[in-house]
């Protein structure tokens, strides 16, 4: 369709390619061929007389009127997802739609894994698309870039609507050969030991546990260093090393390789992790219904 000569399926390509300023990310997130996006911004170019993306090194940099153009841009998709939100009707059955969630990596392996599988059964035209942490995902859900973020309740938004998802307490992981984990841990031990430590993003720069621990004063020496939940629990075997895990993620991984856990051996708050959607969307039946599902496996999972 076009509008004003401009194809107007060109619109979401140049929404992507301002925001991965590739153009082979572009076409791998659009699921188009490179040589199809390449087209894509020759006609934008050519439409707006402008390069929209300009080469600087090895690196392609947004032009001014690009930027420019991305702020008019945002809120036209917006508004067009709004309206196609508003459907009351929705088939899981033959829906083909595509929700974008903002999720940890550990809430792929104890909660998506069982969700998508159940997707495969009841909607199998719906996709997925996980969205990683990061210090800007509450300003997407604000724009309406996220259809629904899964976080902590410290992170949520005062501004939107949110919905607890589900309870997590923590545990302390370790080798199952560490003589650490093989009895109840006292706090002399954890706070002496080497530690496995997760830390996402640089303005937010704490988990959940992490920002505990430090409020707390609980000074540890802190061996290793990943920004990623599912990679924690590999760096601990075969070490004396522990690490402060979700206790969800240490049961999955307890099955998969050679680690155990064993209780805190202090007081340690209970994790709420909450449901949060872009208050616009709370009468979008297509997000309602997924909500439902997700707290269904979150329920049997």
């Amino acid at each position: 369709m076009r509008f004003q000569g401009l194809d107007l399926n060109l619109l979401v390509a140049l929404d992507v390619l301002i925001e991965e300023r590739s153009v082979s990310r572009a076409a791998e997130r659009l699921h188009l061929s490179q040589p199809a996006m390449s087209a894509a911004l020759r006609r934008l170019r050519d439409y707006f007389h402008d390069p929209i993306l300009s080469a600087h090194g090895k690196k392609m940099i947004p032009t001014p009127h690009a930027l420019r153009l991305r702020d008019a841009l945002r809120a036209l998709l917006t508004d067009v997802e709004r309206m196609v939100s508003l459907s009351t009707q929705f088939d899981p059955a033959t829906s083909q739609r595509r929700f974008r969630i903002g999720a940890s990596d550990y809430l792929s392996i104890v909660l998506f894994t069982h969700l998508v599988s159940e997707l495969e059964q009841v909607a199998p035209g719906v996709s997925l698309e996980l969205v990683p942490p990061s210090d800007a995902m509450a300003a997407m859900l604000d724009q309406g870039e996220l259809d629904l973020m899964i976080t902590p309740a410290e992170h949520v938004s005062p501004d939107h609507p949110s919905e607890l998802l589900f309870e997590e307490r923590h545990v302390v992981a370790g080798w199952a050969g560490n003589p650490l984990v093989q009895r109840p841990l006292s706090e002399e031990d954890f706070l002496a030991a080497g530690h496995v430590a997760v830390e996402i993003g640089r303005l937010r720069p704490t988990s959940f546990a992490e920002k505990f621990l430090r409020e707390q004063g609980k000074e540890r020496r802190i061996e290793v260093l990943v920004s990623s939940f599912a990679v924690a629990p590999e760096m601990l075997v075969n070490t004396r090393r522990l690490a402060v895990m979700h206790e969800r993620l240490a049961r999955a991984y307890a099955e998969r390789i050679a680690i155990c856990f064993v209780e805190m051996p202090f007081g340690f708050p209970v994790m709420r992790e909450m449901l949060q959607y872009n208050r616009t969307r709370s009468e979008d039946a297509g997000l309602r219904w997924l909500i439902a599902l997700i707290k269904q496996v979150t329920d049997h999972s």
